[in-house]
């Protein structure tokens, strides 16, 4: 694995934390997209680096195309490849449909949805060249089934869906291969202040949350083991949706 480079947006915590260090653990070096906490960036580099790995953070807004192009020029004159990519970054704003303002869709839209666009389009060029690479895009199982109060994040995930299978159609040619990963409910930042957690593991067979580092596994499988996959949605969810 020496000389690969995967490149992991919302890297500092949580899910992305957890791919970059199942990533490093193989062998990949990383480049380490975060937008704002830049303690939990550079913690996030010190353990990375201490699988014996090259790597460097980079803070930039995925849903800011100029301060993407910048940045993805950045890594590759560093690295002078990209041989994974996982389209990680993403937010929450709930809220029933009715009250839902434009800030809170355009907010959701923008960082989980046109993010995974700014930063695959100048990464699935330098994949063409080489002709090979793996992009995963992570979604969730409310883009396939749908929640209420998430209108805007059910939507922005199912879009990653269809642009995962779109892109794989087109990609396929040249080596690349598309997949994406659905979560379910997993502990993070984001679903800590969950309510009725208790009901919700009623809806799991294996009566327990998720953790990153399942989500973790599942997109190392993607990455390096699926290669005769491609187009595919991974549900990591514990069985919730059977």
């Amino acid at each position: 694995m020496s000389e690969k480079l995967a490149l992991v947006t919302g890297a500092s915590r949580g899910i992305g934390r957890a791919i970059a260090l199942e990533l490093a653990k193989c062998g990949y070096d990383l480049a380490l997209n975060y937008a704002g906490n830049t303690e939990a960036a550079q913690k996030t580099l010190e353990d990375v680096k201490a699988h014996g790995v090259d790597a460097q953070i980079y803070k930039f807004d995925v849903s800011n195309m100029q301060e993407v192009e910048e940045n993805i020029s950045k890594i590759f004159e560093k690295f002078q490849r990209i041989d994974v990519l996982v389209n990680n970054a993403g937010i929450t704003r709930d809220d029933l449909f009715i009250r839902m303002t434009q800030e809170k869709w355009e907010a959701v839209i923008n960082t989980n949805l046109n993010s995974a666009f700014y930063v695959t389009k100048p990464v699935s060029k330098i994949m063409m060249k080489q002709r090979s690479g793996a992009i995963i895009n992570t979604t969730s199982v409310v883009g396939l089934y749908g929640n209420a109060g998430q209108a805007n994040y059910s939507a922005a995930k199912a879009g990653l869906i269809g642009f995962t299978k779109s892109l794989a159609k087109e990609l396929g040619s040249r080596g690349i291969r598309v997949n994406a990963v659905a979560p379910g409910f997993i502990e993070t930042d984001m679903t800590k202040d969950l309510p009725n957690i208790d009901e919700m593991l009623k809806l799991i067979p294996l009566k327990r949350l998720g953790t990153p580092e399942d989500i973790a596994k599942a997109v190392k499988f993607l990455a390096l083991d699926a290669q005769y996959m491609t187009g595919q949605v991974l549900e990591v969810d514990g069985g919730m949706i059977i």
